[in-house]
């Protein structure tokens, strides 16, 4: 009997808004960074698709151009009349007018005398207040451009746990019957010794302060993060609970691994890649082993997204870290950052069935291996759920602890845990355990899509312990009848 997923919705409850342009997930993100002065622009294909969100007001700078950005923008163009992007003209701000979106006290009081707002590894957060494109973010960014070149600015995009396609992460949490356990179920051992860091929403009070959730949730015991205010009322929100899960599919795979789940990812999700960059800076020097990423974006012109190439010069500082993150669920071969970098270890998601791709999971340049992330089961609130997207928009679900959840968001920590567990058994590195473990996943690689990770234990696509192992097996099965 199939478990129902849903139940009828509560009378009295609030129809939610029909979607505008934007769609859902979008206006949501746009809405919570506005509710914190931050005002973000959403940039579409002529075929109405989402091409990339990014901060207004604001570009990202190489440091050493920046006197010549600040002349270069500093003379007012009148390219047209029409006061629309990249006019100098009607909608130009002021000298002293502060840029829209910028959060906190007035940018006239932050701001340096070179417009900086803050410099992270060579890379400038600058103000466009004061100049010609104060209201004209990709118009300012295009000038460098066309003056300096390619890549020396970019707009400081938006990243999230979410995707322009599918909603957060890839589906909407689904229920589960109850007691059901997790899956992939939790290995015996493995991941001893090894510090997991992942920014996300955190980690929600139940799995802090509640001891009978705790004590439902053996696996996760230990687990730290900041709060994740998931339930309000009764009410799980949006985007609640995809930090603990994440540490549910990670302590899975490595049950010994110390994890921490940061909540930098708390308006709608998403985050600026500047300011992500400042908590990946922050969390290098607290020893961790393994960063777990379940975010990202698109970005203009599909280039790297410019704080990060700060970030590696700090990050390649610090030997034996290694950077695991989610490929994107677009559905798509566009590269998905920072899984797109080669400094990263990019995961996409195979389908329930682990015979191919999941059909949500992004291919190509951003993926390094495959690992599953089709309806996994892992820890969840207790608390009711709104549904928001289709078919289901307005019916509800009461969760008790356990959901059904899919997205690349989910197979990124499954193979962040089975290089901690490899690390644990062979005392290498977490970038050589994970070089290792893709040599083995290569062996294994679907015809057609690529490589693939498995954990042991749970059956491969002949119905059998994958790559020849029986359970209890070490985790991290990859290649033709090994374990990696």
């Amino acid at each position: 009997m199939d478990f129902p997923n849903n139940e009828a919705t509560d009378a009295g409850d609030v129809e939610p808004e029909e979607p505008g342009k934007l769609g859902i997930q979008t206006e949501l993100i746009v809405a919570s960074l506005a509710s914190e002065g931050i005002a973000v622009e959403v940039e579409h294909f002529a075929n109405g698709d989402m091409d990339f969100m990014y901060q207004r007001g604001v570009i990202l700078v190489r440091t050493e151009y920046l006197d010549e950005v600040r002349r270069l923008l500093g003379e007012r163009e009148d390219r047209g009349t029409s006061g629309g992007r990249g006019t100098g003209g009607e909608g130009a701000a002021r000298p002293d007018e502060r840029p829209e979106g910028a959060s906190g006290p007035d940018e006239r009081d932050e701001r340096d005398e070179r417009g900086r707002l803050g410099t992270v590894e060579g890379i400038t957060l600058y103000s466009l207040a004061g100049t010609g494109y104060a209201r004209d973010t990709l118009g300012a960014v295009e000038r460098v451009d066309a003056v300096l070149g390619t890549g020396i600015a970019t707009p400081n995009h938006i990243l999230s746990i979410t995707a322009p396609v599918y909603p957060c992460p890839a589906t909407e949490p689904d229920g589960v019957p109850p007691g059901a356990a997790p899956d992939p179920g939790a290995c015996d051992q493995g991941g001893s010794g090894v510090f997991i860091y992942a920014p996300d929403t955190g980690l929600i009070e139940e799995a802090i302060a509640d001891l009978q959730w705790r004590a439902d949730h053996p696996w996760l015991a230990g687990v730290t993060g900041a709060p994740d205010k998931a339930v309000h009322n009764g009410w799980i929100h949006e985007y609640g609970c995809h930090g603990t899960f994440i540490a549910g599919v990670a302590r899975c795979m490595a049950p010994g691994a110390r994890v921490h789940i940061a909540n930098d990812f708390t308006m709608a999700g998403a985050i600026s890649e500047f300011v992500l960059v400042q908590e990946l800076n922050h969390a290098l020097g607290r020893g961790i082993n393994i960063i777990s990423l379940s975010a990202g974006g698109t970005t203009r012109l599909n280039l790297p997204l410019l704080s990060f190439v700060g970030f590696w010069r700090r990050y390649i500082s610090y030997k034996g870290v290694l950077m695991v993150a989610s490929a994107g669920n677009n559905s798509t071969s566009r590269p998905f950052w920072p899984a797109a970098f080669p400094q990263v270890l990019g995961v996409g998601a195979l389908s329930k069935d682990r015979r191919g791709r999941a059909y949500f999971s992004d291919y190509g340049p951003s993926v390094d291996v495959y690992a599953p992330g089709e309806d996994l089961i892992n820890a969840y609130a207790v608390g009711r759920y709104k549904y928001r997207e289709p078919p289901r928009i307005g019916q509800t679900h009461k969760f008790l602890g356990m959901a059904r959840w899919s997205g690349t968001s989910f197979s990124a920590p499954l193979v962040a845990g089975l290089v901690a567990a490899r690390m644990t058994r062979t005392g290498e590195s977490a970038p050589l355990a994970a070089e290792a473990l893709l040599a083995a996943a290569r062996r294994q690689q679907i015809p057609g899509l690529g490589p693939v990770l498995l954990p042991c234990g749970t059956g491969d696509r002949g119905g059998r312990a994958p790559c020849g192992c029986t359970a209890p097996a070490p985790c991290g099965c990859a290649g033709a009848g090994r374990c990696g």
